[in-house]
Order: C-alpha cells, then sequence, then structure tokens
C-alpha cells in the first residue's frame, strides 16, 4: 500500500471527515471538521465528495509521499511547503514520490486542511472517518496523528489545476461579528442582560478547543442557572454559573443543563474556529428566516 509518511506530527493533527451523525442518543459527539467553508473547498476543488482530510491546527507537520497523486490546502496559512519551496493555498497540486510536505511556521488563522485525490483508505468508524479524541473514536485508533503513522491513498495521475478565485478566499482577522438566532431559553434572560450580550465586546479565552469556546466578559446573568438536561446543536451558546458564554463546537457534550441564550449561525462558527485565545467578538441578532436564506446560500456555493 502506498500512501503518505508521518514524519513529524505536529501540534494537532487529527483525520476528520464532515461528521459522524445519528448516534447522540448513545452519547456520541458528531465532531468533524471546525472550519467546514475550507474543508468544502479542498473537496471541491479535488473533484472528491464528502472525503476525509487532515485538520492541522498550528504547525510541525511532515509528510513524505510515496506515490504520485493530487493534493489541497486550504485554510489558516501554516507556511505550507513541498521540498522547502513556499506552496499555494487553495489550489490543486500535484505530488511525487518522495517529495516532502511541511508547515513550517503560523502566519495566520488556526486550523489548515489537507486533502489528497479521492480520500485516505482509513476504515470508518459509526459511519465516518472523524476523529473524536474524548471517546477514541474514528482516524487511527481514535487518536491523533502520530510521528511514524502511516496515510494509505490510491496513486492518482491525472492533472488538475483546480484553485479558488481570491473574492472566495476568506480573510482571517482578529475581530469577528457572530449572528446568532434566539431560541425559546431567550425567555430566562431579562432585557437587560440580553442588551448586555449584544451590544459588548466578548475576548476568547485560552479553554477554547474543539468542543468548545469560552468568552470572557462583563457576566451574563440568566433568571436560573439551570435547567432540565437537553440535547445541545451545534452554535448552541449556554451560560454557566460564572455568566461567562460557552459557544459550543463540533466535540461538544450531547446533552447539557445550562440555559442557552441563542445558537450562533453555523457558518459563523467555521469563521470562528480559525480565530485564537485574546481575539475578540461581538454578537448580533438575526432572525430564523434570514438565518435560513444564508445558509443556503453558503451551500450553493459547493454545488
Amino acid at each position: 500500500m502506498r500512501g503518505f509518511n508521518v514524519i513529524k506530527s505536529g501540534f494537532l493533527t487529527l483525520l476528520e471527515d464532515s461528521g459522524r451523525f445519528g448516534f447522540s442518543d448513545i452519547g456520541i459527539t458528531p465532531s468533524g471538521v471546525m472550519d467546514d467553508y475550507a474543508y468544502r473547498s479542498v473537496n471541491k476543488l479535488l473533484n472528491n465528495e464528502d472525503t476525509n482530510v487532515l485538520e492541522i491546527t498550528f504547525v510541525g507537520l511532515k509528510l513524505q509521499s510515496t506515490l504520485n497523486t493530487i493534493i489541497c490546502v486550504c485554510g489558516a496559512d501554516m507556511g505550507f511547503k513541498i521540498n522547502g519551496i513556499d506552496m499555494p493555498l487553495w489550489k490543486t497540486l500535484q505530488i511525487k514520490k518522495d517529495d516532502i510536505i511541511e508547515f513550517t511556521h503560523h502566519i495566520n488563522g488556526q486550523r489548515a486542511y489537507l486533502g489528497v485525490k479521492d480520500g485516505f483508505i482509513i476504515k470508518k468508524e459509526f459511519n465516518s472517518n472523524a476523529t473524536t479524541l474524548r471517546e477514541k473514536i474514528g482516524g487511527i485508533s481514535g487518536e491523533r496523528i502520530m510521528n511514524g503513522d502511516f496515510l494509505p491513498c490510491n496513486p492518482c495521475e491525472l492533472k488538475l489545476n483546480n484553485m479558488l478565485i481570491p473574492s472566495l478566499i476568506p480573510k482571517y482577522e482578529n475581530h469577528l461579528t457572530l449572528r446568532v438566532i434566539l431560541g425559546y431559553q431567550e425567555e430566562y434572560f431579562s432585557k437587560e442582560q440580553k442588551g448586555s450580550f449584544f451590544t459588548q465586546t466578548f475576548t476568547i479565552s485560552n479553554e477554547f478547543n474543539r468542543m468548545g469556546c469560552k468568552l470572557k466578559g462583563k457576566m451574563i446573568i440568566p433568571r436560573q442557572g439551570g435547567i432540565i438536561s437537553e440535547g445541545i446543536s451545534f452554535g448552541s451558546i449556554q451560560i454557566p454559573n460564572d455568566g461567562q458564554p460557552i459557544i459550543l463546537l463540533k466535540e461538544r457534550q450531547t446533552i447539557g443543563g445550562y440555559p442557552k441564550i441563542g445558537t450562533v449561525l453555523p457558518i459563523d462558527c467555521y469563521k470562528l474556529s480559525q480565530m485564537q485565545p485574546n481575539m475578540t467578538i461581538n454578537f448580533e441578532e438575526i432572525s430564523l428566516k434570514k438565518a435560513q436564506e444564508k445558509q443556503k446560500k453558503y451551500l450553493t456555493l459547493f454545488n
């Protein structure tokens, strides 16, 4: 079998796909890629379907190819090089046997996505390759990519020269406005507390990972501090006892018992995934109808 040898695994590299759905009733979180836009772009440019990729958090990944194929890297700029030469993102690239692929230094964003034509040949668990570290499911034995791992794939001699047009390439900035759909639990928050939530600027804390993003700011205090545990959707904003909002992301717990003031639009959560601690965000309200229109428009980009 041919593929890629992992020389250095980097800070945190995971095998991911769009996620694992339909198992929350037995406590298995969906997981999957944090930045769906970069992920879909990789597969679109490679003419892949919903195919697995490597999610590279920060720098250090170094691979050696044992075959000829095509790759594409989208998302954060991590000093992507092939054989020591700087390479473009958001573009398909030909790879030859013995080529060295590496990510050497952080420039912007937090997560880059490396895909290969037709994907890596890895057995699925619960219908997905998505790695969930907490439950040790998916990926390679439920673990992060490690030094010495091997990522098998099929060779490809096709010539692809696809690239994303510049106007569709996102810019990763230090401040972000997240659009929020208020839910039925907004009644747990007074007019003054909702006003504070939507008018202040929050700072991203160090508690920011694939499970969620905890913010720092003026306390948001609900009328009551707990609810009966219920299912949690992607982007839900929980308000725990300390009054600091938590935006729940891809490896969130499947149920929770804190009041939720609303839900962040999914396409804004993808942008959030490229931010880092000490950057800032604010919230603005969006109606359910407008949110649905935004999400539909987003999906048409990849049809």
